[in-house]
C-alpha cells in the first residue's frame, strides 16, 4: 500500500489528503529522469575533458613511442645519407680519378624513381606526410646505392688491368701507428715559427728520432738530399701516373737518386732537421704537380672508422711542425 500524503490548506486552515494523478507521478519520474540525465552529462564531460580513458592512456603511449621510432629511423637515416655522401666523394676524387675514370654527374647519382602517383597507398592516414617522408629518403637511398654499386663495378672493370698501377699509387701511411702519430693535417695552419698562417701542403707525423720512414708505393727515388728551402734532409719519389710523394725532416737518408723502392720499403729516418721545431716526418702527396691531401691516399690502411678519425684529428690541430 503506498504512502498517503497530506498538505496544510491555508486558506481552510485544515490538512487535507493529497490525491495525484497518473500524469503527477509521470512529471515526477521525467523530472528526476532529466536530472540524471544532466548530472550524468556534466559527469562525462568533466571525464573526458580532463581525464583520459584507458583505452586513450594506450593510444598516448603507443603514439609516443611511434614518435620516438620515427626519431630514431630519421636519425638513422640521417647517417647513412652522411656515409654514402662520403662513400660517393672519395669515389668521385680517388677511386674513378686513380683509374682515369670521369666522376659520376650529380644528375645521375640524383636521378629520381617513379613519381608521385608511388605514394598513393600511403595518402588518408594521420602521419601521412611522415610516412611518405621516410618512403622517399629511403627509397632515395636505395637508388643512390644502386648507382654507387655499378660505379664500383666499372672501377673494378678498370682496375683488373692495373695492377701495376695499384702497387705504384701511394696507399699506405708511411710510418708506423701513424693514425696515432698524426700533429697536423693538410691546410692553412699556424707556421709554428713565422707565427703566421700558412698554406701546409702535407701532413705531419710526429714520431722519435730514427723511427723508420716508408715509400707508400712502388717508384723510383727523385731527390735524395738536404733540402736549403727548410725541409731538410728529404726525399722526393717519382711513382709514375702522374704521382710524387716527400719525405722531410728525416735524420738519415736510406736512398739514392735513381733507385728503385717497393711500398713498404724503408727510405729513411725520423728526425728533426730543417725548419722543424721537433722531431717528426713532414709527408706530401703530389698529384700532376699539384700537392693533395694524402688523408685522402690512406685506403690501404684503414677501416672507415679509422679513416673518420684521422680526417676530424688532422683537421683540429691549427698548428703545424714545420
Amino acid at each position: 500500500m503506498g504512502k498517503v500524503k497530506y498538505h496544510f490548506n491555508t486558506r481552510s486552515l485544515s490538512v487535507e489528503k493529497v490525491n495525484e494523478t497518473i500524469w503527477d507521478k509521470l512529471k515526477k519520474i521525467l523530472r528526476i529522469a532529466l536530472a540524471g540525465l544532466v548530472f550524468s552529462v556534466i559527469v562525462l564531460l568533466i571525464g573526458y575533458t580532463f581525464f583520459k580513458s584507458p583505452k586513450e592512456q594506450m593510444l598516448s603511449r603507443e603514439i609516443e613511442q611511434y614518435k620516438l621510432q620515427y626519431e630514431i629511423v630519421d636519425d638513422r637515416l640521417d647517417k647513412l645519407s652522411s656515409v654514402l655522401e662520403d662513400i660517393q666523394h672519395r669515389d668521385d676524387h680517388i677511386y674513378r680519378t686513380i683509374f682515369e675514370a670521369d666522376p659520376l654527374p650529380r644528375s645521375v647519382r640524383e636521378a629520381g624513381h617513379g613519381g608521385s602517383a608511388r605514394y598513393m597507398d600511403l595518402e588518408g592516414y594521420d602521419n601521412t606526410e611522415l610516412i611518405k617522408n621516410v618512403h622517399q629518403r629511403i627509397d632515395k637511398l636505395a637508388r643512390q646505392l644502386y648507382v654507387q654499386s655499378k660505379s664500383y663495378d666499372e672501377v673494378f672493370e678498370k682496375a683488373k688491368n692495373k695492377k701495376d698501377m695499384l702497387a705504384c699509387i701511394p696507399a699506405i701511411i708511411p710510418v708506423e701507428r701513424g693514425t696515432e702519430r698524426v700533429a697536423s693535417g693538410f691546410g692553412y695552419r699556424i707556421h709554428p715559427i713565422y707565427k703566421t698562417m700558412r698554406m701546409h701542403t702535407g701532413v705531419d707525423f710526429t714520431a722519435r728520432t730514427g723511427t723508420p720512414i716508408y715509400a707508400t708505393g712502388n717508384g723510383v727515388v727523385k731527390k735524395s738530399e738536404r733540402n736549403n728551402h727548410g725541409y731538410g734532409k728529404m726525399v722526393k719519389i717519382d711513382h709514375g701516373y702522374g704521382y710524387e710523394t716527400l719525405y722531410a725532416h728525416m735524420s738519415k737518408l736510406k736512398v739514392r737518386p735513381g733507385q728503385e723502392v717497393k711500398r713498404g720499403e724503408v727510405i729513411g729516418l725520423v728526425g728533426s732537421t730543417g725548419v722543424s721545431t721537433a722531431p717528426h716526418l713532414h709527408y706530401e702527396i703530389i698529384r700532376n704537380g699539384k700537392q693533395v691531401d694524402p688523408v685522402s691516399y690512406f685506403y690501404n690502411d684503414l677501416t672507415p672508422e679509422e679513416f673518420e678519425y684521422i680526417i676530424e684529428k688532422a683537421s683540429r690541430v691549427n698548428q703545424s711542425l714545420s
